[in-house]
């Protein structure tokens, strides 16, 4: 796994997604919708949910890394996607724990652009070589980041596409 040098502990998540949720009030953007990419975004989802009192939650699942530096070709969306008349007309804040290529992020946008007249993305990280630029950001690095909710191994060890 190489040398870990990013450690995000739950004190310092509360902290963060705290101060992301401020970036986005002084902004003045106003998300009808938050879309949370799972399973990364939920954690900060959750958070910045609560801080900007927003209780229009929906999730979207996309699978692209299988394990460290191990990914698909290209990010796949699991079922169920969701229904798009909650973002038709709407705008979505998109919220994922780390923009890494920025692959995940960009076919989330994509997907929301379809539909919602605007959306922007918000990460607590952010890596150099993301393919996008996020619109709100807590902390750009291009270490490896430990996060407090993956960073133990699994109690049980499954492979399964549904859990």
């Amino acid at each position: 796994m190489g040398e870990v040098r990013e450690i995000l502990t739950w004190e310092r998540f509360g902290e963060a997604t705290r101060e992301l949720a401020q970036q986005i009030v002084d902004s003045g953007y106003e998300p009808d919708v938050m879309l949370s990419i799972t399973r990364g975004g939920l954690l900060p989802a959750g958070a910045i949910a609560y801080a900007l009192d927003q209780k229009n939650i929906h999730i979207i699942n996309v699978e692209f890394y299988t394990g460290v530096d191990e990914r698909l070709p290209a990010p796949v969306f699991l079922p169920p996607l969701p229904a798009t008349n909650y973002l038709d007309g709407r705008s979505v804040l998109i919220i994922d724990d780390v923009a890494d290529t920025g692959e995940t992020l960009r076919s989330v946008r994509d997907f929301c652009d379809e539909h919602a007249s605007e959306s922007r993305t918000a990460v607590l990280y952010e890596k150099p070589r993301s393919l996008i630029a996020c619109d709100y950001v807590w902390k750009r690095t291009d270490e490896w980041i430990a996060f407090p909710w993956s960073s133990l191994p699994p109690l049980r060890n499954t492979t399964r596409l549904d859990n």
